[in-house]
């Protein structure tokens, strides 16, 4: 069987056919395509901001949470001995090895772990002879060389001038962030393995701490420049304790208290920069002596307590989850509780690192995650913000288009129903002619001459129920007040009403307490009591009763109308006012009504100031009740 169509247009058809196939299934589906887009990009623009270097603020906030971290008790197993400007003016001058060598001897006679002096003990002045007692004691002793460049090839080759060429040697070279992290020459990390050979301070600590003797056992130890590191835990200025120089030398104090301790012996004289540190706590130049860092590096590893720096992969999922969390927020939030919602989230991160950094001594990286906040924010925003503008306008122009046609409408409805007011008056004055003239008329002729005249009468107050909304769409209901007995008011329109009434054999009653005259619009009231009295008869069975009722209740005129009627449910009270609302029991009916009328009532009565409400219960009747102030 051949085909109909040529091969081209069958195959052009095909490929329409797919792509709105393809379309159909992109409307079904568009917004979790949406939301996969969002969380796509997001997470594009997370790993390109994991990827912008920020030691150097990341420095700064791993400083500050070292300055908000509550003080911890050090090891004790550290003390330190200073001599300082005091000292000089004591001995006088600086110590010399006669002075050493004492001081040397009462640490000793008290069984420390080990002596360590910070400075190269082979400078210091004093006679061969009391030079070489003191190398002499010293030689099984520990002394620091403190170099500052961790990239020096002779470790464990260096040796001291005579007489000290035989006092042991231990690298302990400490680094300055100089040329790594935060670049500000501040002391944060301290070298534990390099070519092969172990700092001084791991030596030491281990003495105390034998974990530490195991590279992987030593919290938080990363490689940088082909050496061993961690980070340096450290205690605020004056943690350890201190001994001063000359007065162990002056036998003032009881050196008992070295026993089994590390010792570290060196000067605060506040002369040279080079002797003192930056620390995260100070960044001052003589903020930590050279002495109190070695000490902080020792207890770092006796207590094995260095930060732990979080894998590169949490810092990571972080800022996926904070971009996602912030393009989200940008695209679907209002500006105002999106803003809060991201200040809040920031908060709670910091917090969270903050909590992760102490007690547990966690470090998590948080400049990346605090940028993706910033950066998705104000890269999507203006995405928003075009979003908004193609939606205004097209609102604007639905809202114009909607306006245009309303307005049309209302001049419409305005107009055929004055229009129609003519002939309907006609009507009305033919059916009286007839009804009132000289010939008689048959039963079957006089019911339908009322049955017309009814049916006008009908159609006349639904033409002016139209011309009222008219009105009061277009805000042209004015208040005209006279002084009335709303007593009077409601007789009238009882009256009025009996006819109606007595077609349904229902009872109507008025129960009319004195009142004063107030200020009422009477054409607008008497409109509001009609339709309440009039729907009353409307919805209740025949042979039951409508009680209308007048009061004056704290400076305030009350009229009810209560119907034994077939009641209006519970969940329908609250829109009974709207416009063209029918209650469900009301469209079951065979009354027929537009759903404007309660819709006025209610207007009207706000323009006096008052209000209007309903009681109901399906099956038990309604109660309507009107409320006007006394003055107005």
């Amino acid at each position: 069987m051949r085909n109909l169509l040529p091969p081209a247009v069958l195959d052009a058809f095909l490929r329409v056919s797919r792509v709105a196939s393809l379309l159909r299934h992109w409307r079904t589906h568009e917004k979790s395509y949406n939301a996969l887009i969002r969380f796509s990009l997001a997470t594009l623009l997370a790993v390109l901001i994991s990827r912008v270097s920020a030691d150097s603020i990341e420095a700064y906030f791993y400083d500050l949470r070292i300055w908000l971290k509550p003080p911890v008790a050090t090891s004790g197993a550290v003390e330190m001995v200073l001599f300082d400007p005091t000292t000089m003016a004591q001995l006088p001058g600086l110590p010399k090895a006669a002075a050493h060598l004492k001081v040397a001897q009462q640490i000793l006679e008290s069984e420390p772990l080990a002596i360590v002096y910070t400075f190269d003990v082979s400078k210091v002045e004093g006679s061969s002879d009391e030079k070489s007692a003191l190398a002499e004691l010293l030689k099984n002793q520990i002394f620091v060389i403190a170099d500052e460049d961790p990239d020096f090839t002779s470790v464990g080759k260096e040796k001291l001038n005579n007489p000290f060429k035989e006092t042991a040697i231990s690298p302990a070279p400490f680094t300055r962030d100089n040329k790594f992290g935060g670049k500000d020459g501040v002391t944060r990390r301290q070298m534990l393995y390099y070519h092969n050979t172990w700092m001084l301070h791991q030596m030491l600590a281990a003495k105390i701490n034998p974990e530490v003797n195991d590279l992987s056992k030593i919290r938080g130890h990363f490689e940088l420049y082909q050496a061993e590191q961690t980070n340096v835990d450290f205690h605020r200025k004056g943690s350890f304790q201190t001994s001063k120089f000359e007065n162990i030398f002056n036998h003032a104090m009881d050196t008992t208290r070295f026993k089994g301790k590390i010792v570290l012996i060196g000067d605060d004289l506040n002369e040279d920069s080079k002797r003192y540190i930056l620390t995260p706590y100070d960044r001052s130049v003589n903020a930590m002596t050279l002495t109190e860092m070695h000490a902080n590096m020792i207890d770092t590893l006796i207590r094995n307590s260095a930060p732990v720096k979080a894998p590169a992969w949490v810092n990571l999922l972080f800022t996926i989850l904070i971009s996602v969390l912030t393009v989200h927020v940008v695209l679907t939030v209002k500006p105002g509780r999106g803003i809060l919602i991201l200040l809040t989230t920031a908060a709670i991160f910091v917090f969270a690192c903050y909590i992760a950094f102490w007690p547990f001594g966690v470090l998590i990286g948080m400049i990346h995650p605090m940028l993706a906040i910033f950066l998705c924010y104000y890269f999507f925003i203006p995405y928003r913000l075009i979003i908004e503008n193609r939606r205004s306008w097209e609102y604007f122009q639905k809202h114009k288009l909607l306006s245009e046609v309303e307005t049309l409408k209302t001049n419409f409805i305005g107009m055929m129903s004055h229009d129609l007011k003519t002939p309907l008056a006609r009507i009305q004055g033919m059916t009286e002619i007839i009804a009132r003239g000289t010939t008689p008329l048959s039963a079957p002729q006089s019911e339908a001459l009322d049955t017309v005249k009814q049916s006008a009468e009908d159609l006349t107050r639904f033409i002016s129920t139209i011309l009222n909304y008219a009105k009061i769409e277009s805000q042209g209901v004015e208040l005209h007040l006279q002084s009335c007995d709303i007593n009077e008011l409601v007789k009238d329109v009882v009256k009025k009403s009996e006819f109606l009434a007595k077609l349904k054999h229902i009872q109507l009653l008025a129960e009319l307490e004195p009142l004063f005259t107030i200020r009422i619009d009477p054409e607008l009231m008497k409109q509001v009591l009609s339709n309440l009295i009039e729907n009353a008869i409307k919805y209740s069975p025949e042979n039951s009763k409508v009680l209308v009722t007048t009061d004056e209740i704290e400076g305030k005129i009350v009229v009810q109308v209560a119907d034994q009627g077939i009641g209006i449910p519970v969940d329908e009270l609250p829109n009974i006012f709207m416009k063209f609302f029918r209650s469900n029991n009301a469209k079951s009916s065979p009354i027929k009504g537009s759903g404007l009328g309660l819709y006025l009532a209610k207007y009207f009565v706000e323009l006096h100031q008052g209000t209007i409400s309903c009681e109901s219960s399906p099956g038990q009747g309604s109660t309507f009740t009107v409320e006007l102030p006394l003055l107005n």
